[in-house]
């Protein structure tokens, strides 16, 4: 006889996810060096624009590098169990390429985690999330040189060290797969004219898989109670047909974003990858004891994002993993104001996929709705928003009981932040919102959403009240 496992564990990280440069501001105070992002007024897609008098949103984003302990102590009314960040490298190592830290980008986050360890709310941080200082890449070529390697070393080693005794849960690269799509956010390279663009972003994804085996050393060297795991963006891909040809490609180009998985998890490169290589003419240059360093040094956890799934019609050319940016219609999904596809059912699809494959914990970093939000008499009604994440998270607890291992869930963008995408404030994915509009106008002032007491309730209850 079984028994109905219960639906989450009783220490699950409920929570929610930003990223510095999309949230702090502050983008040249106390020391801090220029990262890619504050190069990119138009958002992560439309690459650098060095020196464009554009107006930059990710400049003052909404401030969190001043009013961290007042939107802190609104996640801790939410009750959030873990809170996910990133460091930004640039205020760490101004230039990137630095033997001193800056001692004043280091106090910040050593605020910043004592704030959320006073308010009961567990660090998970980032390493690198779409913030390579922008000297790497101007002056070392970004991830295709393996100087970068020795850089995000000393880098990695700085923060283990200062903040051992705070944080115990830490990933690496923030999505970097997504060096296809958005290959400078991604892996700090801009591609040539005259390169062959996979040979640029396999020999970068190289480099970072040596820099992700080694960081992964030294943090179980420096923090033995610490986890290192892998964040990936690994949204769903669906044939567009069952015609075997659209099954067998959009078969291929997940292999394509799962390579990043398979290798960080498993350790090695997949035999697929060599055809993949082959077709392209990529030759991947590989130093002496790297492929027995990734082999070691494997995530323990694996964090990804799920937003959407797509997918994908034989003969549409692969960009990225997701067949296109957003993929070929699904006629049977509504579509958020942005046009990415709402899929819950396909939340647990991935879930299932993922732990069926690896075998390792997983951490959904990532799920939210960006969209429109209208404050009408004082209030934001966002039901919509409710409805996407109760979706999810019925689907997220059906994959609990399919035996899934999950660590947690931290919603994106729990207060309105800078799109990363767009480089907008219009797309919205808050519980709480905040007064700034496109154009930099607003008060910044905060403001609870319906949303936010709804997701209070979940956490109280554990996912039980939705």
């Amino acid at each position: 006889m079984t028994t109905k496992k219960a639906s989450f564990p009783e220490h699950f990280l409920w929570g929610g996810a930003i990223a510095a440069n999309q949230a702090e501001g502050a983008y040249q105070e106390d020391g801090k060096g220029l990262s890619i992002a504050d190069l990119m007024p138009g958002g992560l897609m439309k690459g650098i624009q060095e020196n464009s008098s554009e107006f930059n949103l990710y400049h003052e984003a909404i401030d969190f590098y001043h009013r961290y302990k007042e939107d802190i102590a609104l996640m801790a009314e939410m009750g959030f169990k873990a809170f996910r960040t990133s460091i930004a490298w640039s205020r760490i190592f101004p230039n990137g390429d630095e033997r001193t830290p800056n001692e004043q980008g280091l106090q910040f986050y050593d605020q910043l985690f004592d704030e959320l360890i006073k308010n009961g709310i567990e660090p998970v941080v980032t390493i690198s999330h779409y913030e390579t200082p922008w000297h790497l890449v101007k002056h070392y070529d970004g991830w295709k040189n393996r100087k970068l390697i020795e850089f995000y070393t000393r880098y990695c080693e700085t923060i283990f060290k200062r903040y051992k005794d705070k944080v115990k849960i830490w990933m690496g690269f923030n999505e970097m797969n997504n060096a296809h799509t958005i290959t400078t956010a991604a892996a700090g390279i801009v591609i040539r004219e005259d390169e062959n663009r996979l040979q640029a972003i396999y020999q970068a994804s190289h480099n970072m898989f040596v820099a992700s085996a080694v960081a992964t050393k030294l943090c179980h060297e420096i923090i033995p109670d610490a986890k290192m795991g892998a964040m990936l963006s690994l949204s769903g891909v669906y044939p567009n047909t069952c015609h075997p040809d659209d099954v067998f490609e959009a078969y291929e180009l997940r292999r394509r974003s799962l390579f990043y998985s398979d290798v960080l998890l498993r350790g090695q490169y997949p035999n697929y990858i060599n055809r993949i290589w082959e077709d392209h003419h990529v030759h991947v240059q590989m130093e002496e004891g790297d492929l027995e360093l990734i082999k070691k040094y494997t995530a323990d956890y694996l964090g990804f994002s799920y937003y959407r799934t797509t997918t994908h019609k034989a003969g549409t050319p692969f960009i990225g993993h997701t067949g296109g940016v957003l993929g070929t219609p699904n006629p049977y999904l509504e579509s958020t104001p942005w046009g990415w596809q709402i899929d819950a059912k396909g939340f647990r699809y991935v879930c299932n996929e993922l732990y069926d494959r690896y075998q390792k914990p997983l951490f959904i970093v990532e799920n939210g709705m960006g969209t429109n939000d209208e404050v009408v008499n004082g209030e934001i009604n966002d039901d919509y928003r409710i409805d996407y994440v109760r979706k999810h998270i019925e689907e997220m607890k059906e994959a609990v009981r399919d035996g899934v291992d999950l660590m947690g869930y931290t919603y994106w963008g729990p207060i309105d932040i800078v799109s990363a995408g767009t480089g907008e404030l219009k797309k919205r994915y808050g519980f709480i919102y905040v007064d700034r509009d496109n154009d930099g106008n607003g008060t910044l002032q905060r403001m609870k959403k319906k949303s936010f007491h709804w997701y209070k309730t979940v956490i109280e209850t554990n996912g039980e009240i939705l």
